[in-house]
């Protein structure tokens, strides 16, 4: 490993693009790229990362070699996705997600360990301090605080003012989401509405329960944030359309998908930003001296179209604090 990390340091120092006609990968530091969804799901923050990784002089193909692999929306495939990493002597893991940075994790204590994004890296036990993380994993994390819950209620409450009943969308092997469901039933008590979590661990729970979140007489819905979530976006947006529940997401591509309001970190940014946490420790650095970053760059999306569609008229003072609005 050490001699792993003298060489990966040497490339960063002395490596220089090459010509189209002279490329050779055999011997360049090699990036991992691993996402829990598929590719199409994930095609916007890979290039968001790419981006990021051309902005520090780090080209594929040319003097870093980007190994993609997609676990599908199977989060049981990980861990053997991961073995062979390892076994193929790859130098970083981008870990797009907590259920990727878990398994990596678990899998390694040398291999540095990169998180584009992670729901709540201290609740998750992923690093020790955001200043100082220790360990071999550094990077971005998702949760900016607490308050973000609040925030997220307290607009969908001044777009649905009748709202006395909210779902929230949740998944049990989350290690972040305990505290996500905490800190919204915190809010929830302050707002006077009414909770009813509910669990999803895969993608064929969602039928299930969209349909008990209208059994139960759900007036919108809060969809926590979670990398199984992001990549089923369009199947749960089309479930709350078809069940007429206004919902409340925390990244903009489901507004993009369709849904009616999101507001949370923008995650292509992260993603880009991630970059330079990759750029650092191929330059040397050890991974837990990185500072953990969390995100600065926040976004309230509003979808007219899908407002229409549920009956709805957004406020506007709702609509002039908004970022974007989908017409």
């Amino acid at each position: 490993m050490t001699r792993r990390r003298d060489f990966i340091r040497a490339v960063a120092l002395l490596a220089a693009p090459l010509s189209t006609g002279a490329r050779q990968t055999g011997n360049l530091p090699r990036i991992a790229f691993l996402a829990l969804n598929d590719p199409e799901s994930a095609r916007q923050v890979l290039g968001a990362f790419r981006q990021g990784m051309r902005e520090r002089g780090w080209v594929d193909g040319q003097n870093v070699v980007m190994e993609l692999r997609f676990a599908e929306g199977k989060a049981e495939r990980l861990p053997a996705i991961v073995a062979a990493l390892i076994n193929n002597k790859i130098d970083i893991i981008v870990a797009t997600s907590s259920a990727t940075t878990k398994v990596a994790k678990d899998a390694t204590k040398t291999i540095p360990i990169v998180m584009a994004t992670s729901a709540d890296a201290l609740s998750e036990g992923f690093v020790v301090n955001l200043a100082h993380p220790g360990g071999n994993v550094t990077g971005m994390t998702y949760f900016a605080g607490p308050e973000i819950v609040g925030k997220q209620l307290e607009l969908l409450k001044t777009a649905i003012p009748f709202a006395a009943r909210i779902a929230v969308l949740t998944n049990p092997t989350s290690g972040a989401h305990p505290a996500f469901i905490l800190q919204s039933r915190i809010a929830a008590r302050a707002s006077e509405v009414q909770l009813e979590v509910s669990e999803v661990r895969s993608p064929d729970q969602l039928d299930a329960a969209f349909a008990a979140m209208s059994g139960g007489r759900a007036e919108a819905l809060l969809v926590a944030s979670d990398s199984l979530f992001y990549g089923q976006r369009r199947r749960i947006v089309e479930l709350a359309a078809r069940g007429k529940l206004p919902a409340m997401y925390s990244q903009k591509e489901f507004v993009d998908a369709g849904g009616l309001i999101s507001y949370g970190a923008n995650l292509p940014d992260m993603y880009r930003r991630s970059a330079a946490h990759v750029d650092k420790i191929l330059k040397g650095a050890k991974p837990g001296d990185i500072p953990v970053e969390q995100p600065t760059k926040f976004e309230l999306v509003i979808n007219l179209k899908a407002a229409r569609s549920l009956g709805l008229s957004i406020p506007s003072s709702l609509l002039l604090r908004a970022d974007e609005v989908i017409q």
